[in-house]
Formats: C-alpha cells, sequence, structure tokens
C-alpha cells in the first residue's frame, strides 16, 4: 500500500515554479511515472520472494533481506531526500534519484547471489529516497492554488492504479519469463521519465531549507539499521550472538542520538515540537501499528499463495487487487466522514474493521477457495483501510499549524514506511520460531528415520521452501511436505492474529489521543 499523506505534502508546499498549462501533462506524466516506479517495486518484490528463494536456495532471512534493504534506505533518507530537492533544485535531485534507481534495477536484474541482490536494493532505496520525495515537490512547486486540486487527483489515481496492477504484471512476468524481468521493468519507465523531466519539467527550489540535516539522517539510518540487522539475524545466529546483541545495543544508541541532534539541529528532519500535539501523537501511533501490521501481511501472504496453497505468481499478484481498488473508488466517501463525525471515530471503527479482515484471513479454511476465502477478507480489510486513511491524513493536517503541515506529513509518510521495515523484522521472529516449534513437533509423530528428522530440523531457517532430503520414499516425503505446509500455516495464522491485535491497538490509540471536534484546539492540546 501507498504510505499516508502525500497528497497532503503536495497542498501544503507553495507553487514557487508555476509551470505553462502546456507543460502541466508532461510534469504529471513524469512525476507519476516515476512515483509508479518506487510504489510498483515496493510491492512486486514480495510477489517475487518465493521464486528468489527457489532461485538462490536462500533461507528467509536473506528473503527478509531483499525487502528490508530497500525499505530501510528509503524510510531512513525520505525526509534528507526532500530537504536536498529544495536545496540544490527539486528536478536536479529527483533526476539524480531516477537515474540511481534505475542503474540500481538493472543491477538487481542481474544479481548473480542473494547477497548483491541485497546491496543492489540498498541502492535502490536510496534512489527511491530521492525520486519519492522528488515527484511530489515538482507537482507542489509547478501548479498554483486552481489547478492543484485537479493535478493531485489525476496523481492520486493513476499511481492507484498502477499500485494494484504492478503485482499482477509483475506476477505474469516472473511466471512467465524470469524474475528479474521484474526490475527490468523499471528501465523503460525510467528512461521515459528521464527524457520528459529534461524537456518539460521546469526547475525549481525551496526557500525553507539553508541545509541538510546529514547528522540526524546517518544517525536515522544507522539505527534502524541496526535494529533490523539485530532482530533478522537473530533467527539465524540466536540472541547470545555478539552480532545480534551488538547491532540492537548499537542501532538503539543511534536512535538516542537521533533524538538529541532533532532537539539542536536548527533544521531537523523531525522537528520534536510537533509532538507536544496530542493528536498527532496519537496519529502516528495508529499509523506504525496499523502500517506495521499490513507491512508484515503482504510480506508473509505471498508466500503463502505460493509456496502453500500452490498459487501461479500472477494469481498471487492478483489477489490483493480487490482491496486497492475498494480503496480507490471509496476515497471520495471516506474523505467525507470526518467532515460528519471528525477524525476520532472513523479512526476507531476502521482499525477495528482492519482488525476484523485479518481474523478472517486467520479463521477461513485456505481450502474453500480464493472467492470463498480471501476475496471477502480483502473486502473487509479494505474497507477498514479505507474508513481510516483519509480521516488518517486529514487529523495529521489538522493537529499542527499551517507552516508545520508540511514536516508533519513527511513525518507521518516516514513513519508508516518505518512501520513496515521494523515489522517484517520482528514478526518474522515470531514467524520463524512458530514455524519451527511446529515443525519439530509435527516430525516427532512421522514414522520417519531420527538422521532425515535432524536434516530437516538443521534447514529449518528454509522456512517453507524447505524440501524434503532426497532419497526418501515418496509417500515419506509427502508426509513431510505436508507436514511443513502444516507449520508455516500454523505461524502464520499466529502473525494475522498479531496483526489483527495491532490493529485494535491502533482503534484504543484513537480513542485515547485523537480529539474529538469539540476538543481540537490546535497545535498545544
Amino acid at each position: 500500500m501507498k504510505a499516508p499523506c502525500d497528497e497532503i505534502f503536495i497542498r501544503s508546499q507553495s507553487a514557487d515554479a508555476p509551470c505553462m498549462p502546456e507543460a502541466r501533462p508532461w510534469i504529471l506524466a513524469a512525476t507519476i511515472l516515476a512515483s509508479s516506479m518506487a510504489f510498483i517495486d515496493g510491492t512486486v518484490v514480495n510477489v517475487a520472494i518465493p521464486t528468489l528463494q527457489t532461485v538462490f536456495h536462500a533461507t528467509v532471512v536473506g528473503a527478509q533481506w531483499v525487502v528490508e534493504s530497500y525499505g530501510l534506505f528509503l524510510s531512513s533518507l525520505i525526509l534528507a531526500g526532500g530537504a536536498l530537492g529544495d536545496l540544490f533544485g527539486r528536478r536536479r535531485v529527483f533526476l539524480i534519484g531516477v537515474g540511481i534507481f534505475a542503474a540500481a534495477s538493472a543491477a538487481c536484474g542481474l544479481a548473480p547471489s542473494i547477497l548483491t541482490l541485497v546491496v543492489a536494493r540498498c541502492v535502490q532505496g536510496i534512489g527511491a529516497a530521492l525520486l519519492v520525495p522528488g515527484s511530489l515537490a515538482i507537482i507542489s512547486a509547478s501548479f498554483d492554488d486552481e489547478s492543484r486540486g485537479k493535478a493531485i487527483g489525476t496523481w492520486s489515481g493513476f499511481t492507484a492504479i498502477t499500485t494494484a496492477l504492478g503485482p499482477v504484471i509483475g506476477g505474469w512476468l516472473i511466471e512467465h519469463g524470469s524474475w528479474r524481468w521484474a526490475f527490468f521493468l523499471n528501465l523503460p519507465l525510467a528512461i521515459a521519465v528521464l527524457v520528459i523531466s529534461l524537456r518539460r519539467v521546469p526547475e525549481s527550489r525551496g526557500s525553507k531549507i539553508q541545509h541538510v540535516d546529514w547528522q540526524g539522517a546517518l544517525a536515522a539510518t544507522l539505527g534502524l539499521g541496526g535494529l533490523v540487522t539485530g532482530f533478522l539475524e537473530s533467527a539465524k545466529l540466536g540472541w547470545r550472538n555478539p552480532l545480534v546483541w551488538g547491532s540492537l545495543a548499537g542501532g538503539l544508541a543511534c536512535l538516542i542520538v537521533f533524538f538529541a541532534i532533532e532537539r539542536r539541529a536548527p533544521s531537523p528532519m523531525v522537528p520534536l515540537e510537533l509532538f507536544k500535539s496530542r493528536s498527532f501523537r496519537g496519529a502516528n501511533l495508529v499509523t506504525l501499528f496499523l502500517y506495521a501490521a499490513i507491512g508484515v501481511f503482504f510480506f508473509l501472504f505471498p508466500m503463502n499463495l505460493i509456496q502453500a496453497q500452490g498459487y501461479s505468481t500472477s494469481a498471487a499478484g492478483a489477489a490483493g487487487v480487490p482491496m486497492i481498488l475498494l480503496l480507490f473508488f471509496l476515497s471520495r466517501w471516506s474523505g467525507g466522514l470526518i467532515h460528519r463525525y471528525g477524525g476520532k471515530l472513523p479512526l476507531v471503527v476502521g482499525p477495528l474493521v482492519v482488525a476484523v479482515g485479518f481474523a478472517l484471513f486467520a479463521l477461513m479454511p485456505a481450502e474453500s477457495g480464493y472467492w470463498k476465502t480471501y476475496f471477502p477478507a480483502f473486502l473487509v480489510l479494505g474497507l477498514g483501510m479505507a474508513i481510516t486513511v483519509a480521516p488518517l491524513t486529514t487529523v495529521v493536517m489538522s493537529s499542527v499549524d499551517q507552516e508545520h503541515v508540511g514536516a508533519a506529513s513527511g513525518i507521518n509518510n516516514a513513519v508508516a514506511r518505518v512501520a513496515g521495515v521494523l515489522a517484517i523484522a520482528v514478526f518474522g521472529i515470531l514467524m520463524v520460531k512458530a514455524f519451527g516449534a511446529r515443525l519439530e513437533q509435527s516430525l516427532a509423530k512421522l514414522p520417519v528415520a531420527p538422521n532425515v528428522v535432524q536434516e530437516i530440523r538443521s534447514r529449518e531457517i528454509e522456512f517453507v521452501g524447505l524440501e524434503p532430503p532426497q532419497g526418501l520414499d515418496p509417500n515419506a516425503a509427502a508426509a513431510i511436505r505436508r507436514t511443513i505446509t502444516d507449520a508455516f500455516l500454523w505461524g502464520f495464522r499466529l502473525v494475522l492474529f498479531a496483526c489483527a491485535g495491532l490493529a485494535v491497538a491502533s482503534a484504543l490509540v484513537a480513542r485515547r489521543l485523537i480529539d474529538s471536534p469539540m476538543e481540537e484546539r490546535g497545535p498545544n492540546q
């Protein structure tokens, strides 16, 4: 899913380089294509994970790193990327981001190993951190107040469609071609963006930014990187390993340093005074919990469909389309909820509906087929998110003064991305531990030799991609495969219930911290 508050960021900036009417379609085309590259890449890779595990014989930790490396650099550097555009030129930084993203996409498609792919994904995340805020800032600078609303609607509509179609197209390419084409797909898009931008997009700069908070950006990257490394590697190395506890301790220390830097920085990435607003704190906690649940769900769900249920990659990519389309078609309706009920009620009801959606995924028997299980669950999940997203972005905007709306929207956007990164790392531990415990329990009941059981246990980290040892009787091999699938589904259901718990926690936070319309008093409430 797209992170929230993109539209608010566009609305909050001034049109300091308004373009001629004939240039507007070209500017929208460039920014839509560029944003779509980043959005598509964040979803297509989840569908490609099972294939990557098979091709590279990767463990679940390796698969997590493929996703996490991109999200880590994007989430920690996206605020700095926006500041760079204001300081050195929005189009210039945007084009640099597109170029880096394209080169890294080519490197991903050519990667000969999982390690090379992870490194290329890191570079891709850096490029996305430059092009995503750059595309939003270019729209803000180029369209005046009269034309901005229509531009935002066009951008939102097209990026929603590409977000929905990206996994479908990527899944089809993976199934009928190669996983590498999921990354090569970015190259013609990037070339089109570069050509249009060089010819049609005007340059602009921001007047408020005097320097980039490099210290804060470095501390945030090291802090998140340390936590993610510690959590991910704990599944393979154990908590007592020096790399694990050293990464966690170093990550926590860097995050403490980050907040100290932000408190003293003249132009901080994250102005901490915004968190004096109770509603702003509440909105970001709602975002953290809810997008953590969404992030880990969309990481594990394609594995469930492809490796446990036997879906094709095309079908797995298309499975979530009903949810995205529901969000798109209900966007106008959900935007009116806050005018009728204020921000508090939708932010309580919406996450509770999301929790019901996760519970349906956990409770419905998968063997009943997509249309009787996953389809209705996606509709409920989409309805809950539709109720939540528009009121959430409005609460973020209304909880701070007008001068800080741009910073507030950027922070909330970054929180949504950080939530997904941390959730995959943390809940990945729960998934691996639950899978291992269930697998060992079930293996003890099978009539197989102890050495076979020992070999399977030694390879538990391969997760649902684990294959029985060679040379086994076909019946024994089939029984082991069923046991592996059962262990995965057991762990997946536990994670789904945890996701439902996070959604309920979002509702409780909203009830406690989000002010009702009669209580809204401004940024220092």
